[in-house]
């Protein structure tokens, strides 16, 4: 089969940058002046999530460093859900994996996944807390605020999913996604952090915000009383800024890689136009792909591929990689068992490229819409088929870096690397 010969373009976006994170993480939390909350000794815990977020290390410990500034004993709560097989051992080494490790940011690490229950939401939704963070005198909930890949509101991922699914562990954020069902995301998500800020001394919240290159955009310390108003209005500005696919339709995306680091569906919904549902956009939902193809796991996701479900075709090398166990846990605990369904597989991306181009509809395989990124998250740079040569030149947000060529394929049959 005649594949399309394919384009290397750049996207320009104009995004903003924060240029001292360290600096900013400081001046941010000195501003909420805490220095009459926090006494000398007080224990302060500080989550760190499973999402792959720029900096995160280097955030973490200057989070870390602000706090013994105040006096107080920080140390580190990996905030995960059902990430890392459910076990405090796997989270432990994500969070380490990121570069958290406790000789670098100055704290220890104390991993569990044992709960308490501090509060009852709706008569009869309990909320739980992590054991070790429920022990200490603060807490500083950490968080990305982006889009969530399954919920609609004006609050979706952030400081409030932290609080619920990432300090919730395992048994929280199943529970959570079970009420979800029968009160709404909104109604539980507003409840569930309502109790938590009241009971279990939430001292502030640093909201990060980043920008379509992956790179931080924006870093502020909220007060737990202004979590729901701010994080409202900052998810406007994470919607602005988040990484988009440059064309509304697309016959076959490429996806060099999907992980829990890059997206707590593994592929993020909203950049490939599948929020609503699995294999087809909403009718007023772009872009519209149609269909999807994974080449791998990135290393950070230790073999968890959910959301693999979300794509119609996969390289053999997803499957050989796929922890079993691990994706299962999180799917279920996500109330979304279908992301851990196994699409069609082949040994070759050769073999998945024709196989999939028989399925797009009434177009030649070479005068096909191809896409192909890295991932969901980093589409700075991007392969775009022949047949968008003309838009591609026509608009200003795009530049070519190399011209049309055939496909680089290795003797097996394989896309060679970027």
């Amino acid at each position: 089969m005649a594949l399309p010969n394919m384009i290397r373009i750049r996207q320009h976006f104009e995004a903003p940058e924060v240029d001292d994170i360290a600096g900013t993480v400081k001046a941010q939390i000195a501003g909420l002046n805490l220095q009459s909350r926090v006494k000398t000794g007080d224990s302060v815990a500080i989550t760190v999530g499973s999402r792959g977020i720029n900096e995160i290390a280097l955030i973490t410990k200057s989070i870390v460093d602000a706090v013994k500034d105040l006096g107080g004993e920080p140390f580190i709560v990996p905030a995960m859900g059902s990430h890392g097989g459910g076990t405090a051992e796997g989270q432990q080494q994500i969070v380490e994996s990121y570069g958290v490790t406790a000789e670098y940011v100055g704290c220890e690490i104390r991993a569990t996944m044992d709960v308490v229950q501090v509060g009852t939401v709706e008569g009869e939704v309990p909320v739980y807390f992590d054991k070790y963070a429920a022990e200490a005198d603060h807490v500083v909930v950490a968080g990305r605020i982006k889009p969530h890949t399954g919920f609609v509101g004006e609050i979706e991922s952030g400081l409030h999913k932290m609080m619920l699914i990432g300090l919730g562990k395992h048994k929280g954020a199943a529970l959570y996604h079970q009420a979800i069902v029968q009160y709404s995301f909104d109604r539980i998500i507003r409840a569930v952090a309502s109790e938590v800020i009241d009971k279990c001394g939430i001292l502030f919240g640093l909201a990060i915000v980043e920008n379509q290159y992956d790179h931080t955009a924006m870093i502020e310390a909220v007060a737990p009383e202004n979590f729901a108003e701010r994080e409202r209005e900052l998810l406007v500005l994470a919607k602005k800024w988040m990484p988009r696919l440059p064309f509304d339709r697309v016959d076959l995306l490429v996806i060099d890689e999907i992980g829990k680091n890059i997206s707590g569906s593994g592929l993020d919904s909203n950049v490939v136009g599948r929020k609503f549902y699995e294999h087809c956009a909403a009718e007023k939902e772009f872009p519209k792909v149609t269909r999807i193809l994974v080449r791998d796991l990135t290393p950070e996701t230790h073999g968890n591929a959910a959301g693999v479900g979300t794509s119609e075709y996969i390289h053999q090398r997803v499957i050989d990689k796929m922890d079993v166990e691990s994706t299962v846990i999180n799917c279920m605990t996500g109330n979304a068992p279908s992301g851990a369904a196994i699409p069609i597989a082949f040994p070759t991306d050769r073999e998945c490229m024709e196989k999939a181009l028989e399925t797009v509809g009434y177009v030649a395989p070479e005068n096909a819409r191809v896409l192909r990124i890295r991932n969901t998250l980093q589409l700075g740079e991007l392969w775009v088929a022949e047949a968008y040569a003309d838009e591609v030149e026509k608009r200003e947000d795009l530049s070519v870096v190399t011209d049309a060529a055939p496909m680089e394929l290795d003797d097996q049959g394989d896309l060679l690397t970027w």
